[in-house]
């Protein structure tokens, strides 16, 4: 079997210069139908508890994935919300099937990581997310804000690769993205809590450059866009009359500050490992979830297998409220 191709050099410039960089051809579209079936699958079985417990009377088996879980929002926002919080998780990433994991260790994937990173030391994160946004929803509307504004103060000049992959074709009409190009390389802008649906917000008097300069990250089905972690964008709202299913995940090198072989037990409740693994300070840069080697060149006996990633997955997430915030923006009820 051919190696998956890794990108070409002008590409690397181009994502190390601009702060972004979308590859619409990553996966074939195929590559992606066993974890849509199984987002679908996993709606249904949501569902259906939700019918049994009296609260959902149509489940409306007729329609597809891309507009079953929209149907169920009408009828009920509640039951909708419901089914949005199991899919994403508060913590912990939510929905872990096979087909997800399938997808995070993806050799096409990681091949394309690789050589943004500039090495074959990966480690994911299980800070992914999967993202419905529902047709006319404002909840899926996301405001400005750089990843790193969630992450640890100590991770700020770390290169953090987030992989925004659709699962249909993203386009200005069901709300892809919009990215503030060149704007990668200062400090992290000020974030300020309050923004819609509880996301951060970067004020448009703290982006550090006119929102107007933005660019429309389309994207089709099979393709990714690929940001550094200090990348400001946003995501516009969905007119059209379907979902705009997508996922986010991320990755990082080895070198980097992470968690890699460390157990909840074994923090305290800033993240912090003990004298017994680390020296004191910050060992991950969003210590609530687990970070988890996908590959390595120099130690492929220590990838992580789907079975450690979920034991990890689920332990991180049964003691997450035990860490306590790692980062504090100012609030702010009023943004722009």
């Amino acid at each position: 079997m051919n190696a998956a191709p890794p990108l070409t050099p002008a590409q690397i410039s181009f994502f190390h210069e601009e702060g972004y960089l979308i590859v619409p051809d990553v996966f074939a579209p195929a590559d992606l139908e066993p974890l849509r079936q199984e987002l679908h699958r996993e709606i249904d079985r949501k569902a259906r508890a939700l019918k049994a417990e009296g609260r959902l009377e149509n489940l409306h088996e007729e329609l597809d994935f891309d507009r079953r879980l929209a149907a169920i929002y009408r009828d009920s926002k509640e039951n909708g919300e419901t089914i949005m919080r199991h899919l994403e998780g508060l913590r912990g990433g939510g929905f872990h099937a096979p087909e997800m994991f399938d997808v995070i260790a993806s050799p096409k994937l990681l091949a394309k990581v690789g050589s943004l990173l500039g090495t074959g030391e990966i480690v994911a994160s299980s800070v992914y997310r999967i993202r419905p946004k529902l047709p006319n929803i404002g909840r899926g509307v996301v405001p400005w804000h750089q990843d790193s504004g969630y992450f640890s103060t100590h991770c700020d000049k770390q290169l953090i690769i987030t992989c925004w992959a659709p699962l249909v074709d993203a386009t200005v009409e069901n709300g892809c993205m919009q990215i503030l190009p060149r704007t990668h390389r200062g400090e992290v802008a000020m974030h300020h809590t309050g923004g819609n649906a509880g996301f951060l917000v970067i004020k448009d008097e703290n982006l550090p450059d006119d929102p107007r300069k933005a660019v429309t990250a389309a994207c089709p089905r099979g393709g990714v866009v690929f940001m550094t972690n200090r990348t400001p964008h946003c995501s516009t709202p969905n007119y059209s009359d379907h979902i705009r299913w997508s996922m986010d995940l991320r990755y990082q090198s080895a070198e980097a500050p992470n968690n890699v072989g460390l157990w909840p037990e074994s923090l305290d409740a800033a993240g912090k490992a003990d004298d017994a693994f680390y020296e004191k300070g910050n060992v991950a840069c969003y210590p609530p979830e687990a970070d988890f080697l996908v590959q390595s060149r120099l130690h492929p006996e220590q990838v992580t297998n789907y079975a450690e990633y979920v034991r990890r997955r689920e332990t991180y997430d049964r003691t997450q409220a035990n860490f306590s915030a790692f980062r504090r923006w100012p609030e702010s009820v009023a943004t722009k």
